[in-house]
C-alpha cells in the first residue's frame, strides 16, 4: 500500500500536468479538434461521437478520416443525418445503392471501420434524434437508472444496436457487460461532461455529473498508471477502470477525469511509459 507522502507527490506531478495539457494548445493535435469546429450542439455532439469511435492507430490518420466524415456529411453532420433516408436492411437496397450520399460513404475506410459500418452509425444516430431525443438523452436515461456510467453505456449500446445491423457492427460499439474499457466512448462522455474554464471539453451535457466520470483508459494513460503504481491490474478492461478511476477520485472526488490530460500526455508527449 502507498504511503500517503507518496501519493501526495503524485498528485502533485499529476496536477501539474492537467495544469500543462489541459489547454487550448492540446486541440491542435488531438481529435477533439473536430468537433470544435462545429457551434451547434447537436453538430458537436454527432462529429465528436464518431471522431471518437474511430480514435484508435495514429492520431494524424484519426484526425484526417474525422475530417473527411465530416466533408462525406457536408460539413453539417445534424442535418446530413436528418435529411437522409434510412436504411435499416443492411443498406442492401437499391436507393441505398443509387443515392450518390451513400456511395461516397460506402468508400470510406479507417482501419477495420468500413463504409457498411459507417452507413450503420449514420442509421443508428439518425434513429436515435428521431426516436430518442438525441444522444444526450439516451447516455442521460442509462446514467440515471443506476446512477452509473457503467449503465450510460450499458443502455447507450442496447440502443444503438436496437435497428437491424449486420454481426460486425458490434466490435465497434464497447460492451462493459464484456469487461471492455469501452475507452473511445468514455472519451466521448470526457468531451461532452466535463466543463471548465480551459474550454477543452464542451461541457455540453448538464444531468451526468463530472464525479461520475471513468477513465478513458488505453495504453498510454495504462502503461503510466502502472508505472507510477496507482493501477495495479495488468489488462486495460473495465475491472482497471475502476480501479485506477477510484484512485483518481481520491485526488479530486468532483472531477477525477481531468487526470487523464496527466496521464495521457505523460505517455504520448513525455514518452514516460
Amino acid at each position: 500500500m502507498m504511503n500517503s507522502d507518496t501519493l501526495q507527490d503524485i498528485k502533485y506531478l499529476l496536477d501539474s500536468r492537467v495544469n500543462q495539457y489541459n489547454s487550448l494548445d492540446f486541440i491542435q493535435s488531438d481529435p477533439i479538434q473536430i468537433p470544435h469546429r462545429f457551434s451547434r450542439k447537436e453538430d458537436i455532439e454527432i462529429a465528436a461521437f464518431l471522431t471518437a469511435t474511430i480514435s484508435w492507430g495514429q492520431r494524424k490518420s484519426i484526425i484526417n478520416n474525422a475530417n473527411r466524415l465530416m466533408e462525406l456529411m457536408d460539413n453539417s453532420p445534424y442535418e446530413f443525418l436528418m435529411d437522409t433516408p434510412v436504411f435499416s436492411d443492411g443498406f442492401t437496397s437499391g436507393e441505398a445503392i443509387t443515392n450518390p450520399d451513400f456511395r461516397r460513404v460506402k468508400d470510406f475506410v479507417h482501419r477495420t471501420f468500413n463504409g457498411d459500418d459507417c452507413l450503420y452509425f449514420f442509421d443508428s444516430l439518425r434513429n436515435i434524434y428521431l426516436h430518442y431525443q438525441g444522444l444526450e438523452d439516451v447516455f442521460t436515461t442509462g446514467y440515471i437508472a443506476d446512477e452509473s456510467i457503467y449503465g450510460a453505456l450499458k443502455h447507450f449500446r442496447n440502443v444503438f444496436l436496437s435497428i437491424p445491423h449486420a454481426n460486425r457492427i458490434r466490435k465497434h460499439v464497447s460492451d462493459v457487460t464484456a469487461n471492455s474499457s469501452a475507452k473511445r466512448l468514455n472519451m466521448f462522455l470526457r468531451w461532452m461532461v466535463r466543463n471548465d474554464d480551459n474550454e477543452v471539453d464542451f461541457g455540453l451535457w448538464q444531468k451526468i455529473p463530472a464525479s461520475a466520470l471513468m477513465l478513458p483508459l488505453d495504453i498510454h494513460s495504462g502503461e503510466v498508471a502502472r508505472g507510477l503504481g496507482l493501477l495495479e491490474r495488468k489488462q486495460n478492461d473495465w475491472k482497471a477502470v475502476e480501479e485506477i478511476t477510484s484512485v483518481l477520485r481520491s485526488f479530486n472526488s468532483s472531477d477525477p477525469i481531468k487526470y487523464d490530460y496527466a496521464l495521457f500526455g505523460i505517455g504520448v508527449f513525455e514518452g514516460k511509459q
